[in-house]
């Protein structure tokens, strides 16, 4: 299974929301990428079927090691992109967070590299 935009976003919100909570469930991500909860149900059953993750109905969400892999690394991305628009450009915290998601699929890891050397430099 190709990982495509959504799939980052769903191991993304699973993955910030297993730091946080005990048990994430269906509505608590649902919450966090606001959607509606059969869209969630309907991409939980492919991420499993694909080995990123462990769901039984009406029970939480756990990331296998490469969901949990995943998930973390468009994490990292969104976080130094949220950095660089907000603390670095003086982008609202509000479109910086929207806009850093739909950036953290595109950049290659060179590109995050350099972001992460370029905000060390500048102290953020």
């Amino acid at each position: 299974m190709k990982e495509t935009k959504s799939i980052e976003d769903y191991l993304e919100a699973i993955y910030v929301l297993s730091k946080e909570k005990k048990i994430v469930r269906v509505k608590d991500i649902a919450k966090f990428l606001s959607v509606k909860p059969p869209s969630v149900t309907g991409a939980l059953k492919k991420l499993s079927s694909g080995g990123y993750i462990d769901h039984s109905p009406y029970g939480g969400v756990v990331l296998k090691p490469k969901g949990e892999k995943i998930g973390k690394e468009t994490w990292e991305k969104h976080k130094l992109i949220f950095a660089l628009l907000n603390g670095v450009l003086g982008v609202s915290k509000e479109n910086a967070f929207k806009e850093a998601c739909l950036i953290e699929h595109c950049i290659s890891e060179e590109t995050k590299e350099k972001i992460e050397q370029f905000l060390k430099k500048e102290g953020l």
